[in-house]
């Protein structure tokens, strides 16, 4: 199995390659960024869940204990939400850890042709605190939301207004680090009149 990862890696580096040497930006950004993405969750996805959840876990409990609404046990990954007779249990599980949304965010980031090396490692390295902090926040919300109104209201805290707290950020992410400025950096066209280059 190892064997065929690693011949997997050298078969997209040289196709990488030879889209880069036929100027094919489209297909290498594509090819690049996917393939990046299902090395990400094959090689360090295993490494990066376990402290990821704990690190989740533990930041979304400070929360908890500076408002003293929930409980936070990160070395078993779990908020404890108590409330009333009953109480709740939030398991920060794969999906809840955010890893998807940082490898993908990252993926794409590494093989965007707008920035160098330099401002891809500071962006990627802000763009991964952000969506940990977004995906906190979004912890947060779901257990106050649980806290005051109870277990009914999981199914919607968790699944739809959660959610929606987190892919708003995410949105506003990507606006800013790609589509932004990709419209502020591209060049629309240079004319030309006598000596003089006019860009557009």
């Amino acid at each position: 199995m190892l064997i065929l990862k690693i011949a997997l890696v050298m078969i997209w580096i040289y196709l990488l390659s030879v889209f880069g040497r036929a100027k094919l930006h489209f297909f290498k950004f594509v090819l690049g960024s996917v393939c990046l993405f299902f090395f990400l969750m094959i090689f360090l996805q295993p490494l990066l869940l376990r402290p990821l959840s704990m690190a989740v876990t533990a930041a979304a409990g400070v929360l908890g204990d500076t408002f003293n609404m929930y409980d936070s046990y990160y070395k078993y990954f779990i908020l404890f939400i108590p409330k009333d007779t009953t109480s709740v249990s939030l398991v920060i599980d794969y999906e809840c850890s955010g890893i998807v949304e940082i490898m993908a965010f990252s993926s794409l980031l590494w093989f965007f042709p707008l920035y160098n090396t330099a401002e891809k490692l500071i962006i990627n390295i802000a763009g991964v605190l952000g969506i940990f902090i977004a995906n906190v926040l979004r912890l947060f919300i779901i257990c106050l939301l649980i806290f005051y109104f109870g277990n009914e209201i999981f199914y919607f805290a968790h699944t739809i207004f959660g959610r929606l707290i987190f892919y708003l950020f995410s949105i506003v992410l990507y606006f800013y680090v790609f589509t932004r400025s990709h419209v502020i950096r591209q060049k629309v066209g240079v004319f030309t009149y006598g000596n003089t280059n006019i860009a557009d």
